[in-house]
């Protein structure tokens, strides 16, 4: 389950991102509840602040990609994080000093959308550079792991924190979290990492790096599943502080508890799909299954009549939207050529995260018009309908086939098409 542990570069880095996750976890809470608290509870300033944060991805992720592939990424990323750490710290100060105004969180919403939208790109492919490419799927895993152990304890930590401190000393607290990465970058050994040869500046890389993914079915389909699921779906995240302030009356510490919960679930399927990330390379038909059960347990946890039984349900949900990312993400990775990589992960971040500038207004949106748990029924709905849609378009195209002796599961025909 760690087998990427045993290298030295990764363990600098795996350590300074189980530090600073957990810091940008308890600001994330810290900003939405700040935004919900400015706007007089409005769901569509969330929305707002959530659209701003993740519109840069839709201009800079592609040529981020592009731009990863070119540099040395050890290099960009410490740069990237030197950014991020400003920002937060102009964030605290506002808020400590009670300055603070809507606009403002609007602008460094945007602002920290503009670092994310090159870091992730760059921080994706640097994972196969680290690790080399027989431990990527172990690799992504383990980053998700930490990811969401973070989102166990940063939001625990932030809700009961904001009672106590306010919004503003989180902010603060997350930019010298963010310390932890850039001595692990600068500790790392460069003559260790796989590195391969940087691509030289020509006219045209980001469409051919377009034209590569529209030549591969297999790549494809993921982007286009992805697409949908990350716009509709996985807006869930969104949607708890409206659904814990609105619809269950709860203050800071319940929504935090209720972010909590879905990280207990995403905890244990990126442990899960840890392990599984040793014994071989990632299977379309999970990634299709896991996509279609995420959508029907968020229409479940939609319906859920208490505060108790909708976190509970949060809990499978979380596990099926980590299983079908990381099977996702270990899927583009392990199967593109090295020296297309950022730029097909360019593109796999736009797909991901470029729906949210949809998605964060579309969910404050139908919060207000139907409800608080509107954004749930529909977003599964959609989730669900999604993966059944790319199902049938494999079996057609002899991808995949259902097999029914075996029970719920796609199995690999044609590993070129898949």
């Amino acid at each position: 389950m760690f087998a990427s542990l045993r290298v030295r570069n990764y363990r600098l880095f795996f350590t300074g991102q189980v530090i600073s996750n957990i810091g940008t976890w308890m600001q994330r809470i810290a900003q939405d509840w700040l935004v919900f608290t400015l706007s007089g509870n409005n769901p569509i300033a969330l929305g707002i602040a959530v659209a701003l944060q993740f519109a840069p991805t839709l201009f800079l992720s592609l040529w981020a990609g592009v731009l990863a592939d070119r540099v040395d990424k050890r290099r960009l990323l410490t740069w990237i994080q030197v950014a991020a750490c400003s920002q937060a710290v102009v964030l605290g100060v506002l808020d400590i000093t009670g300055l603070v105004a809507l606009w403002q969180v609007y602008v460094l919403c945007f602002t920290l959308g503009i670092t994310a939208s090159l870091e992730v790109p760059t921080r994706q492919s640097f994972v196969a550079e680290m690790v080399g490419r027989d431990q990527i799927a172990n690799a992504v895993a383990l980053n998700s792991s930490i990811f969401n152990m973070a989102r166990i304890v940063g939001p625990a930590i932030a809700g009961f924190a904001i009672t106590w401190i306010g919004t503003g000393w989180l902010f603060i607290a997350n930019a010298v979290s963010t310390v932890a990465v850039i001595t692990g970058l600068v500790l790392m050994n460069p003559d260790k990492l796989f590195r391969v040869a940087a691509v030289p500046r020509e006219k045209g890389q980001l469409a051919e790096g377009l034209r590569y993914v529209r030549r591969r079915s297999d790549l494809m389909t993921v982007m286009v599943l992805v697409l949908f699921v990350s716009t509709f779906g996985i807006t869930y995240f969104s949607s708890l502080p409206i659904v814990a302030a609105n619809v269950f009356h709860t203050a800071a510490d319940g929504y935090g508890l209720l972010s909590t919960l879905v990280a207990v679930g995403t905890f244990t399927g990126a442990i899960m799909s840890a392990r599984r990330g040793t014994k071989g390379r990632p299977r379309v038909r999970l990634m299709l299954v896991s996509a279609f059960f995420l959508g029907v347990f968020e229409l479940i946890t939609a319906f859920m009549p208490t505060y108790l039984t909708f976190g509970l349900g949060l809990i499978p949900l979380g596990f099926a939207t980590m299983t079908f990312l990381n099977t996702a993400n270990a899927l583009v990775q392990t199967s593109v050529s090295p020296e297309m990589r950022g730029r097909v992960m360019g593109l796999y971040v736009l797909v991901l995260i470029g729906g949210n500038p949809i998605g964060g207004p579309m969910v404050g949106w139908m919060a207000q018009a139907f409800g608080g748990r509107s954004p749930f029924y529909i977003g599964g709905a959609v989730s669900a309908l999604a993966a059944v849609v790319c199902a049938v378009v494999l079996i057609r195209r002899g991808g995949v086939s259902w097999p029914v002796q075996r029970g719920f599961g796609l199995r690999v025909l044609k590993r070129a098409k898949v």
